[in-house]
């Protein structure tokens, strides 16, 4: 016999890293001119099942990349990072702050969960908050789709969610890169897509 279908009370979209900083052009990325078309499109594309999720009792997790800082307020930022990502600077990714924050069309998040690393599992209290919240099901969406999300993925896979990638709701610096992503998470991962997940709420 078939197991039952988690309920929407039971699952959460996840947004992956959708922050101010990485994707509005007043942001650290903007504001450095490293972004990219897919990328700028996902929060106006997701909203619409963001919204559906909220109306219909779903939740709405976020993960929040995080410069968490030492004396004076410089970043700790890891020189792998440093290096890829020059232009970071004081006061960018810092908690609580505007940069560090779910962008407008997507928020407010219920849970929102500071990382440091690609995978926001790793030393942080996601899924704590998860089980808290009964939630056995996410739909993860967000940044970028070969880094975060794919770390995120495997990690929420191994923990024994149930979890589906909204393809159309990921995107990374270039296409080739999202689609490799994309296909490598398979195994692990049901894809399906924003119109799919809409027509399937109660």
């Amino acid at each position: 016999m078939a197991e039952a279908a988690i309920p929407i009370s039971q699952t959460a979209l996840l947004l992956c890293d959708l922050q101010n900083d990485f994707i509005h052009p007043d942001g650290a990325y903007g504001r450095a001119g490293y972004s990219a078309p897919a990328i700028a499109a996902i929060p106006g594309r997701l909203k619409p099942l963001a919204d559906a999720m909220r109306a219909k009792g779903g939740w709405i997790a976020s993960t929040h990349f995080t410069l968490f800082t030492g004396k004076g307020g410089e970043p700790w930022i890891d020189p792998h990072l440093k290096a890829m990502r020059p232009f970071l600077k004081k006061g960018d990714f810092v908690m609580g702050g505007w940069g560090h924050q779910v962008v407008e069309e997507l928020a407010p998040s219920d849970l929102p969960v500071e990382k440091v690393g690609y995978d926001a599992f790793y030393q942080t209290r996601l899924e704590w908050v998860l089980r808290k919240a009964g939630i056995r099901k996410l739909l993860v969406s967000g940044i970028v789709t070969n880094g975060g999300v794919a770390s995120t993925v495997r990690g929420a896979h191994v923990r024994e969610f149930e979890v589906t990638v909204l393809e159309d709701a990921c995107a990374a610096f270039t296409e080739e890169l999202h689609r490799t992503a994309i296909e490598a998470l398979r195994p692990v991962a049901r894809i399906s897509t924003i119109a799919e997940e809409l027509a399937k709420l109660p």
